[in-house]
């Protein structure tokens, strides 16, 4: 009967749609491109041997990469989102699927020129760079050639780049058996009998009934249990090949070759560990205010995810959500606020459910088309409205970054990005915490923002501190074994639960079930992203037009800094602990709230 009530895309009205003609006006355009596309492809390979020659000789290959490039993203971008629309379409999946075919070999015609760039000497580097006619290269070929010292010879590139297809095995295979080969059961609920999947896995840890949470857990439990010896053995193989990389290419770890491309310090995935750490027993008088809470003599690992809060009975329609939003985001200006108004009642958003779309939400900003969200709204559901303000965030950053910067230097880094969406939701729970007319609305809201906090500052600081550990072991010489990887799980879960959570015999197997761990030493930027965040929301709610031209500022870089110069525009410095820190006491004093409320 569900399916009944969600619409077909065609069934969609248009106002309520994206409008992707930014992009390509229709398929036929897109068609023509890619064909445009496709020819460029043979020219690419008539700069070999003639970077080194002159400025004029490199801009000119560079000049004609800039506009491959960009042709290229526009393909993407296009056919991206016209898969996500309707990921059932055949014909969206063509598309994208010969859009990549034309990538590929692109990417493969191209693959000499950054051995050639970095093989030019230093001194004849400095002078090409110094011409005026690479001003606009300059910042790229500069962020380019920080990477010399980790390029091999171009023989060794090509045997690396042959390796790309083999080296993403532990992933898809971590993938195929999670996501399709596992079978975990069903679980009975008060709305019947429903599968247990890694997708409902969530929603089951935050059912009122308790029974219905133990048995979820422990089945689910139980069948990565059966498969603890193979999963142990792709975690491990994927860390022996981020070891392995970062050794040829002379890094002296896994982690320092993972944060070198963003210039980020290995003191401040140290320093995020530090503060977090001396932090925990925040963490642990929240967990004691959960149990006393919920009632129960003892917390279990399964208790940790329901909400105390019921979801309040609201309801904004999308209208009114952007009307919120709007009024929300005062502090950044008229500009910003006009911008993005226009675009979220225009047509950058993707609004409601259909048939076939792709589920949860995204920012999706390309330097030609509009910056797309995807959506899709509930009206009765609050959460909604802050995924919108969040992902208009997003595309605020990308609005900026492309109304303030070329091609070559628009394109911020996800360390960044995670900063310009939560800013968002920092500023709208504070107006509807200033507005709200109910002990359980500010409850509602006190208890969002502190289970956000947990989930992204203190849990994904517990992932970033297992990465680092067991990518450790491995480079002192220690083998990883299941028992080695429950070991250390088990101990990071003592240490971050405390003795107010009872961790039962099978907890320590989550540690092979985050797919984020096959993409290393990435999840610390959540943590970090939003701990900016609380620190400049703060500043600009507070600090008036400076602190809010500050903030707008670090949008308007771009790709053009490095992330830790450009969030400094803003004023906040990553580099040092007093933003996590700043972070972590709000959220002490929330906690207080919170049980002043509901005790």
């Amino acid at each position: 009967m569900a399916s009944k009530t969600i619409p077909l895309r065609s069934e969609v009205a248009d106002g309520d749609k994206w409008d992707l003609s930014a992009l390509y006006p229709d398929e036929t355009a897109w068609e023509e491109d890619l064909k445009a596309f496709q020819e460029m492809i043979p020219v690419i390979d008539t700069f070999k041997g003639t970077l080194s020659e002159s400025a004029e000789k490199l801009k000119l290959c560079l000049d004609f990469m800039v506009e491959l490039e960009m042709k290229g993203e526009r393909l993407a971008y296009y056919a991206h989102l016209r898969v996500s629309e309707d990921e059932g379409s055949s014909d969206a999946q063509g598309r994208f699927g010969r859009y990549m075919g034309a990538a590929s070999q692109a990417n493969a015609a191209a693959s000499y020129q950054t051995p050639e760039i970095q093989a030019i000497p230093e001194k004849t580097m400095k002078e090409l760079i110094a011409s005026p006619l690479l001003a606009e290269h300059r910042i790229s070929l500069e962020k380019l050639l920080r990477f010399k010292p980790h390029v091999l010879s171009e023989p060794e590139e090509r045997l690396l780049a042959l390796q790309a297809e083999a080296n993403q095995t532990a992933d898809k295979a971590f993938s195929a058996l999670t996501n399709v080969d596992m079978e975990f059961g069903t679980i009975e609920t008060a709305d019947g009998e429903i599968p247990l999947t890694q997708s409902t896995f969530s929603l089951l840890m935050i059912d009122p009934d308790r029974s219905v949470r133990e048995k979820a857990y422990r089945q689910f439990y139980q069948g990565f249990e059966q498969h603890k010896n193979t999963l142990a053995s792709l975690y491990a193989g994927s860390i022996h090949l981020d070891v392995y990389k970062s050794r040829i290419r002379n890094y002296p770890s896994a982690r320092a070759k993972a944060l070198f491309p963003d210039k980020v310090p290995e003191e401040v995935y140290d320093n995020l560990l530090g503060s977090v750490g001396a932090n925990l027993p925040k963490l642990h008088r929240y967990y004691d205010l959960r149990r006393r809470i919920l009632g129960l003599d003892r917390l279990a690992h399964w208790d940790v995810y329901t909400p105390l809060v019921a979801d309040i009975k609201v309801h904004h329609s999308y209208e009114e959500a952007v009307e919120v939003i709007d009024a929300a985001l005062e502090p950044l200006g008229d500009e910003y606020r006009r911008v993005l108004k226009e675009g979220l009642l225009g047509r950058w958003v993707d609004r409601y459910e259909n048939r076939g779309k792709r589920s949860g939400a995204f920012s999706a900003g390309s330097y030609n088309g509009e910056p797309y969200i995807l959506m899709n709204y509930k009206p009765e559901v609050l959460r909604n409205l802050f995924t919108l303000a969040h992902e208009g965030g997003h595309s605020m950053h990308s609005f900026y970054s492309v109304k303030n910067n070329s091609f070559q230097n628009y394109d911020y880094t996800i360390f960044e990005a995670e900063v310009a969406s939560t800013f968002n939701e920092q500023l709208v729970a504070q107006y509807l915490m200033d507005r709200a007319d109910s002990d359980a609305m500010k409850a509602y809201l006190l208890g969002k923002q502190v289970d956000d906090i947990i989930a992204t500052v203190f849990r994904q600081t517990m992932f970033a501190e297992f990465e680092h550990l067991c990518h450790k072991q491995v480079e002192e010489g220690s083998p990883l074994t299941v028992d080695s990887f429950r070991s250390i799980y088990r101990d990071l879960l003592n240490k971050y639960f405390g003795d107010a959570v009872e961790l039962p015999p099978e907890a320590d197997l989550e540690g092979l079930r985050i797919p984020h761990f096959y993409r290393a030493f990435y999840v610390y930027k959540y943590a970090t992203g939003l701990s900016a965040a609380v620190t400049l929301a703060e500043k600009v709610l507070t600090g008036g037009p400076e602190a809010r031209d500050a903030y707008l500022a670090f949008l308007k870089s771009g790709g053009s800094r490095y992330p830790l110069e450009s969030l400094a525009l803003a004023g906040v410095d990553m580099s040092r602990p007093e933003p996590v820190n700043k972070a972590l006491a709000r959220f002490d004093a929330m906690v207080s709230d919170l049980e002043k409320l509901l005790l």
